[in-house]
């Protein structure tokens, strides 16, 4: 799972296109690789630290970007910094959420379940952004719903309510595009980067510091110093959220984002590759029922999308 979308601002040539599809695909059989190296820390490091050494190197990697690529840290301040510190709580929420599904849940299922989000976003964007979404989309929207059940009913038997949290994840994640949408075209992609990795890992750390004074035993909350291989993960993970971020963010200044959005599903191929050659899962016919009706209504909204924004 990552973050941030910008929508693309000029009319694409085909090689354009073609270039932009190219940087999603690398980016979705990338981004899979965060979230396998979380579940394999998950055993032995709490998924609250795994969130924070996420943003924490994610900002270290912004900050290096903005000094080599720009030459000045003044690159990274945004235009309003309430909104855009609000994205990275979400997006801390959401990161959480996720990563301690991931503990007990294989990595394809919980990704599956999470791609719920443009169904979510639908929804919230017709309720605070006052989009028009006629009956088509709010279809594919309930048979999207659908499938995320058919995933989490054998799943909430075998992993309890975290099966659930992934499902919390795409809500979360879905405000976080919300905010990103109020904020288009403002900032750079480095600014919002760094903004939502301070955001993130702030929040993350608040939780962290009240856990540890109240001594909170609960798994997720206590945490420990990870050693040098642990260490090591998280910058990893870092590494990864911050270059598959920008490989998307460039996808989406090279393509339309209606032609691109489908791609974001070979993210589950991916996953479910990871998941078979790391842990040895894979996911049964019910799953696989569930993944088809959610992507099947997440590539119809991206059509109906493209659809309303040609009319």
């Amino acid at each position: 799972m990552t973050g941030g979308h910008s929508p693309a601002s000029r009319i694409s040539s085909k090689a354009d296109i073609l270039q932009g599809i190219l940087l999603m695909t690398i980016a979705m059989i990338v981004i899979p690789g965060m979230d396998t190296l979380a579940k394999y820390l998950s055993a032995t490091v709490a998924p609250l630290l795994i969130g924070f050494g996420r943003f924490f190197f994610q900002a270290v990697f912004t900050l290096l970007g903005a000094l080599i690529m720009t030459g000045g840290l003044r690159t990274l301040r945004p235009k309003r910094w309430g909104v855009n510190m609000l994205r990275g709580v979400f997006l801390a929420g959401a990161t959480f959420a996720f990563f301690t599904a991931l503990k007990v849940m294989p990595v394809a299922d919980a990704i599956a379940i999470f791609f719920i989000q443009p169904m979510v976003l639908t929804a919230l964007s017709a309720i605070f952004l006052k989009e028009q979404v006629g009956p088509r989309r709010w279809a594919a929207v309930v048979v999207g719903l659908i499938g995320a059940i058919m995933i989490i009913r054998p799943g909430f038997d075998a992993f309890g309510a975290a099966a659930l949290l992934p499902m919390v994840t795409a809500c979360l994640f879905a405000l976080y595009l919300l905010t990103t949408r109020i904020l288009a075209g403002e900032d750079s992609m480095l600014s919002m980067q760094f903004t939502t990795s301070l955001g993130g890992g702030v929040t993350l750390a608040i939780v962290i510091a009240v856990g540890a004074v109240l001594g909170v035993e609960t798994t997720g909350i206590v945490v420990a110093m990870p050693n040098s291989i642990e260490m090591s993960l998280l910058f990893a993970i870092g590494a990864i959220s911050f270059v598959s971020h920008g490989l998307i963010v460039k996808a989406l200044a090279l393509a339309p984002a209606s032609v691109i959005a489908p791609f974001n599903y070979l993210e589950i191929v991916s996953a479910t590759l990871f998941g078979f050659l790391v842990f040895g899962d894979f996911p049964d016919l019910m799953t696989w029922a569930g993944i088809a009706l959610i992507v099947a209504s997440g590539i119809y909204i991206a059509h109906r999308e493209r659809i309303r924004k040609e009319g």
